[in-house]
């Protein structure tokens, strides 16, 4: 059996072991979580086209983004848009939110995705124009296993 002055000496030891695995716990959900997940992929993205490097961002898009948006497409028209129309080098960008939402739609006429990760960005620019903002809500889901980016085509 054990004694008082036993039980007494391993009672901090076990509490600070149950605190510690639960903020072990707590931090690895908050690193790991879906919604983080979807975060990061969306700096990504961002990130890439801050660069101009609108290859490495088209890679992060769904399959449905890449059959709407043709990369040699892509590459051209957002450079074309944003670099030339607009007179800017380069933009700033803001991710404001990270929602989960379920059974979410593309369009109107694609399939549902049974979870979806909508993140809220907006994109400050400075040209030719003055400076503006654009707000888009970026949508994250899996697809075979990794995070991909769609947007939004609903009317």
């Amino acid at each position: 059996m054990y004694s008082k002055s036993s039980l007494r000496k391993v009672l901090p030891v076990l509490i600070a072991a149950i605190t510690l695995i639960v903020f072990i716990w707590f931090i690895g959900y908050l690193l790991f979580s879906p919604s983080n997940d979807a975060k990061n992929l969306v700096q990504d993205f961002y990130d890439y086209e801050q660069e101009g490097n609108f290859s490495k961002s088209w890679y992060l898009f769904h399959s449905k983004m890449k059959e709407r948006l043709p990369k040699s497409f892509y590459i051209q028209d957002r450079a074309h848009v944003f670099m030339n129309h607009f007179g800017v080098e380069t933009f700033d960008y803001e991710i404001e939110d990270v929602e989960k939402v379920e059974n979410w739609k593309m369009s109107i006429d694609s399939p549902s995705f049974e979870v979806a990760y909508k993140v809220s960005v907006t994109q400050t620019y400075k040209g030719k124009y003055g400076n503006f903002d654009i707000k888009q809500n970026v949508f994250v889901v899996k697809e075979k296993k990794e995070w991909k980016i769609l947007w939004d085509y609903k009317k």
